[in-house]
C-alpha cells in the first residue's frame, strides 16, 4: 500500500477529484496549505500599496491505494492538475505500512 501526498492549485481540486472518481478512488484527504517551491511568492497590490505574498495557497491531497493503481492515480492527477505553468504542484508516493477501518475493525487492502 501506499500513500499518495499531492500539492495541487486550488482551482484544480474538483477537476482532479472528478477524475479520482472516474477510476474508482473514492476516498481522499484535503488540506488546505500554503508554500512556495521555485515561483518564491509574488508581489501584489493592495489599497495602492504594494507587498510580498511568501506563501502560495495550495491544496494537499492524501489518498491511500494499493500498490498496483499508483501509476494509474498519478496519471490521472497530472492528466487534470497540469497546467503547464510554474506552481503546478508536486506528488509524493510513500510507503504506507498498515490501515484499519475503525468502524470495522477491517486492516490492510481491506480498509482503504
Amino acid at each position: 500500500m501506499k500513500i499518495i501526498s499531492a500539492i495541487i492549485k486550488p482551482f484544480k481540486l474538483d477537476d482532479v477529484r472528478e477524475a479520482l472518481s472516474e477510476i474508482g478512488i473514492n476516498g481522499l484527504t484535503v488540506y488546505e496549505v500554503k508554500g512556495f517551491g521555485r515561483q518564491k511568492g509574488h508581489t501584489e497590490l493592495y489599497r495602492g500599496a504594494e507587498y510580498v505574498v511568501d506563501y502560495i495557497p495550495k491544496v494537499k491531497l492524501e489518498i491511500a491505494v494499493d500498490d498496483d493503481r499508483v501509476d494509474q492515480v498519478i496519471d490521472a492527477i497530472i492528466e487534470t492538475a497540469k497546467t503547464g505553468k510554474i506552481g503546478d504542484g508536486k506528488i509524493f508516493v510513500t510507503n504506507l505500512e498498515n490501515a484499519v477501518r475503525i468502524r470495522t475493525s477491517e486492516t490492510g487492502s481491506s480498509a482503504l
